[in-house]
């Protein structure tokens, strides 16, 4: 999948994009190591983006060995060429995957698992032992996310938590997803200090996010511990992240938690990827 991104020209360095649903990141590997943060600007947005960065670092596009782009809502052998093409001028060679591939092969490698993925959105990707992927959730707002970021600030303002005023502000501003999602550490830390609404819905995100990796192992669940890694800045929550894997235990599944080796952000990462 990465042969094109291992194999650099003449020590050119490379750099990835980890396009995510309220953030993105851009690294760049080499001596001159070069890294940005801010809101994401989206797939539509990518390529405005990349060309100021370059301006700014002074690139141009025989500058780079490649462009490696770990993108959310990027699945079908389509839609990666079609942003591949897209991003041609910056690199000569632009390889694109979903954010939640690149962050499973981060965190596990070539390592049979799954990766749960817990922040705006929330996705399990799991990986059999032949390399074959399954997936469970992944499908936005409207449809899914169980358990993210945005389904705990939603669950919040259903609670009639804050003034309605307040709640009507947020539902209805251009970045309403992105607002929501921002609510999710305060009630975290309103669980933490025993607020009953905020534990109820801590605790539901939780048993979401387990039933989420349940679908991804699949019939695997019921024979040796699954290795389990996970990324997104919801789960980089300890008390969090524990309570998930109280809920696996609970409906009886064997898990081995799995620190992550990288995250989707890292040059390095991308470069040992096989």
């Amino acid at each position: 999948m990465n042969r094109g991104l291992a194999r650099r020209e003449s020590g050119h360095p490379i750099v990835v994009v980890d396009l995510g649903g309220t953030w993105v990141r851009v690294v760049g590997s080499g001596g001159a190591r070069r890294a940005f943060r801010g809101p994401t600007p989206g797939v539509a947005g990518l390529p405005a983006l990349l060309d100021r960065l370059w301006r700014r670092w002074h690139l141009s596009r025989h500058d780079l060995a490649a462009l490696g782009v770990a993108s959310r809502g990027i699945w079908t052998r389509g839609e990666r060429r079609a942003l591949a093409r897209r991003l041609r001028r910056f690199a000569p060679r632009v390889l694109v995957i979903s954010d939640v591939e690149a962050a499973y092969l981060a965190a596990l490698g070539a390592e049979p698992g799954v990766l749960l993925l817990a922040g705006t959105g929330s996705i399990a990707l799991g990986r059999d032992g032949s390399g074959r992927w399954a997936r469970a959730g992944g499908l936005g707002p409207l449809l899914g996310d169980d358990g993210s970021a945005f389904s705990i600030g939603r669950a919040w303002l259903r609670a009639d938590a804050i003034p309605p005023a307040r709640a009507r502000q947020l539902a209805t501003a251009p970045d309403a997803g992105a607002r929501i999602a921002a609510l999710a550490p305060t009630v975290l830390r309103r669980a933490r200090r025993g607020d009953a609404r905020a534990r109820r819905v801590t605790r539901e995100a939780q048993h979401a996010l387990a039933e989420l990796v349940v679908r991804a192992a699949g019939p695997r669940r019921r024979s040796a511990p699954i290795a389990v890694s996970w990324a997104g800045g919801l789960l980089d929550d300890p008390r969090f992240r524990a309570g998930v894997w109280r809920a696996l235990r609970r409906r009886g599944v064997r898990i081995r938690p799995v620190t992550p080796r990288a995250t989707a952000a890292t040059p390095e990462a991308w470069l040992s990827l096989r």
